[in-house]
């Protein structure tokens, strides 16, 4: 082996050492996540890499492994995780593991007890050039003792999704004269001769000078900075911990004046259990405050009320079969509306391609006629509505001339040349269908012209010829000629056109949104709405988000575009080997 190919190989070895450094170091990451399904697809991802580089029989695979890595990643994941998501019930109300829901109840959840201990608080706060900052000390005085604790800023413990704080922690010091110490940081109370403490002084620089109290009327000038920057953000969710494990928050009571302690309300006990004649021992969350075990069901937790009725606190995700299949069938709420939906989606494919491809070939038909003048300009001109984007299109169509009121259709040609009431193109469940047919065939006819066209062009003048001479009729020609040798090319560009607009979701979405909604349904359906529209209001609108059941629907669309995919490659013979 010369030097130069030694060093390329040991600089593929380094690169191939640091790829499964990564991918060992992403397993691990995804494992303790426990996201073993991502887990599984980077080992064997990982697996055939190696294997292709190391293996010399692998070598003109090496060029496939970026295919490889975005196909694993891009499509096959994406597949499985869609297929795992339509056995569960992942969805609002349904968002974590059940751990993670446990977690919540243990740490979120508290309760003020009947005699709790209140304490009075002031805010000091550091000002950055002459302007309060929400770098804050909170001092606490208990209404009982009368003694004085202190506490820094809690600290962020847990975040919902938008990144506002739902849980901060910090630890509360008793204050010991005028000085107390946390975080090892010491701290000294500046206090005037009437006893009022002005400000806390830090031996790291620090300056806290004295902000708000609710109790110090004062201070009401500081009140709006304190309550958007202060209670608002930090304060609203924070948790304050004594040296004896006390829990003080703000004590809803006194209208969150003052503070007060409180108690975790759920927490884990083992209880002993009978099954088929065997004691067995389960953990269990109860109501501290009721002592009420939680009951768990349906993929939540379920507490009781002093009435005996059962309440939801908590869900989580858990496996559900194929009842998100079976809710298609059986309930009347979704079944309804889905097999609307379901019906609509073939009409609105099948008549598109059926519009846009009869219109299509006319205008071929017409441009390939030889006496024709001026075929170029023609042909541009018609081609514009394929050239332009079909998002713009769509909003143009559906804000220039479906528009109600000064809509071009209503105001200029219903109204102004008929003297017609004005039609309700978007808000009326026929008329927005005609709506989306109109722009789908706008936006389609270009298309089906042009391989209309270039099949046109490709049928031979003899055969043309041949039947002028036995006196065939130019309907004759076309039935027996054009139309049979024009399908040969074209059949498997309308299946595959018909598989697009099964799937075509700017079509709708951007014209009706798919609208108008379906009255009596329990899902955001609409009139106009298409399988993968309906997918993905259920995925992220309405009322809540169900995505088990958007990925049940995204099975089904994927078997039946993969049927129209099979048909499509059967006429077209993509796959089968050419006979020498």
């Amino acid at each position: 082996m010369s030097r130069k190919r030694f060093v390329i190989f040991l600089f593929s070895l380094a690169i191939l050492a640091i790829f499964n450094a990564f991918s060992l170091w992403s397993v691990y990451l995804l494992f303790a996540d426990g996201n073993f399904g991502l887990m599984v697809t980077m080992i064997v991802l990982t697996l055939l890499i190696d294997i292709i580089a190391l293996n010399p029989k692998g070598y003109p695979y090496r060029y496939m492994i970026p295919a490889m890595i975005l196909l694993f990643i891009l499509t096959l994941y994406p597949m499985y995780y869609t297929f795992r998501t339509a056995f569960t019930n992942y969805g609002t109300g349904h968002l974590f593991t059940r751990q993670q829901s446990i977690q919540k109840l243990l740490s979120d959840y508290f309760y003020i007890p009947e005699s709790p201990e209140e304490f009075e608080f002031s805010i000091f706060i550091e000002l950055d050039d002459y302007k309060p900052t929400d770098r804050f000390i909170t001092l606490l005085k208990s209404k009982e003792t009368g003694a004085l604790f202190a506490a820094p800023r809690p600290q962020p413990v847990t975040k919902d999704a938008e990144g506002n704080i739902t849980l901060a922690t910090a630890k509360m010091v008793q204050v010991s004269g005028d000085s107390f110490s946390t975080g090892g940081v010491s701290y000294t109370l500046s206090i005037s001769p009437d006893d009022k403490i002005l400000a806390i002084r830090a031996t790291s620089g620090e300056r806290f000078i004295y902000f708000y109290s609710p109790q110090d009327d004062s201070t009401r000038p500081n009140a709006p900075f304190y309550f958007s920057e202060i209670r608002g953000i930090w304060l609203r969710n924070a948790e304050f911990t004594d040296s004896e494990g006390n829990q003080v928050r703000l004590f809803p009571n006194s209208l969150y004046t003052t503070f007060a302690t409180t108690e975790r309300k759920y927490a884990l006990r083992t209880e002993t259990t009978f099954d088929a004649g065997r004691a067995v021992q389960e953990t269990v969350v109860y109501n501290r405050q009721t002592n009420r075990t939680l009951v768990e069901e349906g993929g939540f937790f379920y507490d009781i009320d002093e009435n005996g009725n059962e309440f939801a606190v908590e869900g989580y995700i858990s496996d559900v079969g194929f009842w998100n299949f079976v809710r298609m069938f059986r309930d009347p709420k979704i079944s309804g509306p889905f097999f609307q939906v379901f019906g609509w989606t073939f009409a609105w494919a099948g008549l598109s391609v059926l519009f846009s491809f009869t219109i299509g070939l006319a205008l071929a038909i017409t441009l390939n006629d030889k006496r024709l003048k001026g075929k170029k300009i023609y042909r541009t001109l018609l081609i514009i509505p394929w050239a332009v984007p079909a998002f713009i299109s769509a909003l143009v169509w559906r804000n220039g001339f479906f528009n109600e009121t000064y809509g071009v259709l209503n105001r200029f040609i219903i109204q102004g040349l008929f003297g017609l009431e004005p039609i309700k193109w978007l808000n009326d469940a026929f008329w927005a269908k005609v709506s989306v047919l109109l722009v789908n065939t706008w936006l389609g006819f270009p298309y089906m012209m042009t391989v209309s066209l270039g099949a046109l062009q490709s049928i031979p003048e003899e055969f043309y010829e041949a039947s002028s001479i036995d006196g065939a009729t130019k309907f004759q020609r076309f039935r027996k000629i054009t139309f049979p040798l024009l399908m040969v090319t074209v059949a498997p560009l309308l299946v595959g056109s018909f598989a697009f607009n099964f799937n075509n979701f700017t079509g709708i979405y951007l014209v009706t949104q798919g609208g108008p909604a379906i009255v009596g349904a329990s899902t955001p359906a609409g009139a106009t709405d298409i399988l993968i529209s309906y997918t993905f209001k259920l995925a992220f609108e309405g009322r809540g988000q169900d995505f088990g059941f958007a990925s049940a629907i995204s099975i089904l669309i994927f078997i039946i575009v993969a049927g129209f995919s099979w048909i499509n490659f059967k006429l077209s013979g993509s796959f089968e080997e050419v006979s020498r």
